[in-house]
């Protein structure tokens, strides 16, 4: 009797023997991945910004599971799939229900951290290198294409397997944004496999380098005969900024608050207003990347990963990124050779629109080889190109699927 009652008080404890052992051990095991995702955001493997506080949503959400009702166990972060009639109730119990009412079910929260990339985005690096960038972008996008009829023989719905599929685009915002339109009953999967595979980039695509690129190719120097970034007026990148976003806005009005967000914080930064500036990066990118991997943290409870379709998932995630980063190779090799072999191949990985993640691992690969290569700006402009590429993308599932 004492014991119960102790089971009582504690209540995160008791929800252990009642859910039943496989609720159990997943519980256990996704604690234990909590404590090591915050380890190694620490130690700055992983991603910390998304790391962290992922690490630290996922292990309490599943230790403070409780009893809620009779048959009914629950926690009181957030719960994702509440109908209207419940919203008012679960707004005021689960405390950070409304940041996802509010920031993730319409898509905000994508929009504000994209608004952030292009802030600490230098657009003149596309001015700069366009035919190249948008030409690695282009090959870099090989695993979002190519992953789609690969989960459709799956058995994944067009809406599941084209979210899954813009994971190979590397792109964080993108995959929430998708996922939300096309497949919103496995947004959260699709959303936590999306950002804990981008943070595995760091550690994996530089393997794939060294697999694929001989090291006497990984430390050629790149003899520029460009327009230096430096020389690139602020309003020719200004002008740039508008016009696309206006065409871009043309062609996919249904990834237009994706468009806008981008472009408006590349032009926040070349009209160098420096209040906007701080606001948008200091607070929107930091704030919203912030609760993006508390609130993503929080939603891997063990109960979503008992569906069978998340194991493939997790596979489809893994794979479009493998694909992605062999076809930015492969681009990257294809310039090598139209440039008369005076291209660093490296550079393709950046192709892959984790910014500015895959175009530091690019130039990291390449100063292993030769520390006086320096391949960084071709990357940031394959890796700006490739988020825009990674946007058309995702507009045209959307067109497409939607309907």
């Amino acid at each position: 009797m004492f014991i119960i009652k102790i089971l009582d008080l504690f209540q995160g404890f008791h929800t252990l023997f009642l859910q039943g052992p496989t609720i159990a051990i997943s519980r256990i095991l996704l604690i234990f991945l909590g404590f090591l995702l915050v380890y190694l955001g620490a130690k700055h493997i992983l991603e910390p910004l998304i790391m962290i506080p992922m690490g630290f949503g996922m292990a309490a959400v599943n230790a403070g599971v409780l009893i809620l009702s009779a048959n009914n166990y629950g926690n009181l972060f957030i719960a994702p799939m509440t109908q209207d009639a419940d919203l008012m109730h679960v707004m005021q119990v689960n405390f950070l229900q409304p940041i996802y009412n509010l920031t993730f079910s319409n898509g905000l929260i994508a929009c504000l951290v994209f608004m952030g990339i292009g802030v600490i985005c230098d657009i003149g690096m596309v001015l700069s290198h366009p035919f190249i960038g948008m030409f690695i972008a282009m090959f870099a996008e090989l695993g979002t294409v190519a992953t789609y009829p690969i989960a459709r023989l799956l058995g994944l719905t067009t809406g599941q397997s084209a979210a899954v599929s813009v994971i190979g685009g590397a792109d964080g915002p993108m995959v929430l944004f998708t996922s939300l339109t096309l497949a919103p009953e496995y947004f959260v999967p699709i959303t936590i496999v999306a950002y804990l595979y981008l943070s595995l980039t760091y550690g994996g695509y530089p393997f794939l380098l060294r697999l694929l690129i001989p090291k006497n190719l990984r430390g050629m120097v790149i003899i520029s005969k460009n327009k230096k970034v430096s020389n690139i007026a602020s309003k020719d990148k200004l002008i740039f900024a508008v016009v696309i976003n206006t065409i871009l806005c043309l062609l996919f009005p249904v990834a237009a608050p994706l468009f806008l967000s981008f472009f408006i914080g590349i032009a926040v930064r070349e009209s160098g207003l420096e209040k906007y500036i701080r606001l948008i990066e200091d607070i929107f990118l930091y704030g919203a990347t912030f609760f993006l991997g508390l609130v993503l943290g929080t939603l891997c409870d063990a109960q979503t990963f008992r569906d069978p379709v998340v194991v493939k998932l997790l596979l489809l995630g893994m794979l479009a990124l493998l694909i992605s980063g062999i076809g930015g190779i492969i681009g990257g090799y294809l310039v090598y050779f139209l440039t008369g072999k005076k291209f660093n191949p490296v550079v393709g990985i950046a192709g892959v629109s984790c910014v500015p993640t895959t175009a530091k691992v690019a130039q990291k690969e390449v100063s292993k080889v030769n520390k006086m290569s320096f391949v960084m700006e071709y990357a940031l402009s394959a890796n700006i190109c490739g988020v825009i590429t990674t946007a058309i993308l995702t507009g045209i599932y959307i067109s497409l699927l939607s309907k």
